[in-house]
């Protein structure tokens, strides 16, 4: 009896390492899904499948179109979506509980580019405010509440990177968040609800600060690069899963995001690029708003001409800085969140960026492609805008000067 017993368990345990050997495999075929939301800084990962560089490096991709950043996500954090172009910031959001549920884990595998969103006003404030004048703001914002009560500013994701951008404009122009009122727009609509009269101003990525002012219902009032140059934007984020069950397959997606943006970071690229991402199934917007702000030509709006960019407009590579994953990035995102008031409390800033950021594997995988890996990580810095030194090792420090 006791040999049968031995006999039976041990078919029973070959039977469950069947299964499980099968079920890797059947995953190891299954095509790699990414989500993106349609803003010109997909372009990595829809230029990636356009381009078969996905194909070259031996993997399947399905590229789909998703409606809002809280839909991506849920996507990724339920694993219908393996990974998302992706607000580099949201991971810690939703990890902190500013976002989504506390101690959910989407990770960041690569940084996709940096610069290139911008503040959007109404039409309503044109003729008093220009473009980058920040003393103009606060006055013009203070009259409108006198006049009408409310002043409404709109954003992406509560703790996404637009949010963080509007309210360091905010803080930078002295306008009281306290009192104006801050909405959540996914950011295809913001072009429609500014029409309608939903908000005052907003903060999104491109196209649609060019396809407000194309259309004449608003104008840009300061870029994302001049408040931060060279900041931190979108990120290749994936599932916690997927990140360890297929491993493989995430590098072979890495190799091919990070080759696309070596592609796009040439001029020469650029105006293909905004021809297929402006068609319906990616962006959905007019290609010549896309490609005039993707080579720096920035029409204002309002009457105040073009303002030209020219090393410091969206970038994807930038010989490799660009891509970097940085913790010093993460923990000020986090500071971000406790200075505006989402948390109370500070957060373990070292351990969730090191938890969240696979860094290693980024390294390793831009030196299989001789790719160099910058060495600033987690040195002080500071916005370009705002002079106050961020040190990362001492987060407290900065708060104490911002929060007087």
């Amino acid at each position: 009896m006791k040999k049968v017993n031995t006999y039976t368990k041990a078919i029973l345990t070959l039977l469950v390492v069947l299964v499980a050997s099968f079920t890797e495999i059947k995953a190891q075929n299954e095509p790699v899904k990414l989500g993106f939301i349609p803003l010109t800084d997909c372009s990595p990962i829809v230029m990636a499948k356009e381009l078969g560089l996905f194909k070259k490096y031996g993997v399947e991709v399905v590229v789909t179109k998703e409606s809002s950043w809280a839909n991506v996500r849920d996507k990724i954090l339920t694993g219908e979506l393996d990974g998302a172009h992706c607000l580099y910031s949201m991971p810690f959001s939703v990890y902190t509980g500013v976002g989504g549920k506390a101690g959910s884990e989407m990770k960041i595998a690569m940084m996709l580019n940096v610069n290139g969103q911008a503040i959007t006003l109404s039409k309503d404030f044109c003729g008093k405010v220009g473009f980058k004048q920040m003393n103009k703001v606060a006055p013009v914002v203070a009259a409108k509440l006198k006049a009408e009560k409310e002043v409404t500013f709109a954003m992406t994701f509560p703790g996404g990177t637009h949010d963080l951008w509007l309210r360091n404009w905010m803080a930078i122009a002295g306008v009281n968040q306290k009192t104006s009122k801050i909405i959540t727009i996914p950011p295809p609509q913001m072009v429609a609800n500014m029409k309608v009269g939903n908000m005052d101003g907003y903060c999104v990525g491109e196209p649609w600060g060019g396809v407000a002012v194309k259309q004449g219902i608003g104008f840009t009032q300061i870029a994302s690069q001049d408040i931060w140059k060279d900041h931190p934007e979108k990120a290749l984020v994936v599932n916690k899963e997927f990140s360890e069950k297929r491993r493989n397959d995430l590098v072979k997606v890495m190799k091919a995001v990070l080759e696309a943006c070596k592609w796009l970071d040439s001029p020469a690229n650029r105006k293909k690029a905004a021809a297929i991402i402006g068609k319906a199934p990616y962006v959905n917007a007019p290609a010549d708003v896309i490609e005039a702000r993707l080579m720096g030509d920035y029409s204002l709006g309002c009457n105040l001409g073009t303002e030209v960019y020219d090393n410091d407009y969206m970038l994807f590579h930038k010989g490799g800085t660009v891509n970097y994953p940085r913790k010093s990035h993460a923990i000020w995102a986090m500071a971000q969140f406790v200075r505006f008031g989402y948390l109370k409390d500070a957060p373990n800033y070292k351990a969730i960026a090191d938890k969240l950021i696979l860094q290693d594997l980024y390294e390793e995988v831009a030196k299989s492609m001789k790719v160099k890996v910058p060495n600033d990580d987690m040195k002080p810095f500071s916005l370009t805008m705002d002079k106050t030194v961020f040190d990362p090792s001492n987060p407290a420090a900065y708060l104490k000067v911002v929060k007087k």
